[in-house]
């Protein structure tokens, strides 16, 4: 099987990220991943893939982010971190994904963003050329589009 590269969006998509939560999640008392993270990132590393984390954290370092993830055991998994204060510019934007695609060193179409909010990771992600998944957890399917795909478990990654 040919290596895919993932970029992960942070919370939401791989750790729980609850409303009205604030500061650092590395520093929040509890912390915890997203049901189904663990065993989707382990198949996808067994699988030959490269996983990275793309977020829009603004208020953490890679070493803070570094930090929740290996509260909660998905550190292991993860080759890079890739947010503002490493890449000086904040997600949500085609330059943040295109900021990636060169840190990477690979061709935008070898990546596959995965995130929960559309206008801050699909969006974009697609403008810059990157294969797209929204994870939608909560919302209902909607009719298939051709720039991206949606699921509604992370496990389904492992069928893609």
């Amino acid at each position: 099987m040919m290596a895919k590269i993932f970029l992960f969006d942070w919370g939401g998509t791989l750790m729980v990220n609850p409303p009205g939560m604030k500061g650092k999640m590395c520093n929040w008392e509890h912390v915890e991943a997203i049901p189904g993270a663990h065993e989707t990132l382990a198949l996808l590393s067994q699988q030959g893939c490269k996983l990275y984390v793309a977020t829009g954290a603004a208020d953490s370092s890679e070493e803070d982010i570094r930090a929740a993830f290996e509260r909660v055991g998905l550190a292991g998994y993860i080759l890079e971190f890739f947010c503002q204060s490493n890449l000086g510019i904040g997600k949500g934007s085609v330059a943040y994904f295109q900021a990636v695609v060169e840190a990477l060193g690979v061709d935008a179409s070898e990546l596959t963003m995965v995130g929960d909010i559309f206008h801050r990771d699909i969006e974009p992600a697609v403008e810059a050329g990157l294969n797209a998944i929204w994870y939608t957890p909560d919302a209902p399917l909607k009719e298939a589009c051709g720039d991206y795909k949606q699921i509604q478990h992370l496990s389904e990654l492992c069928n893609i």
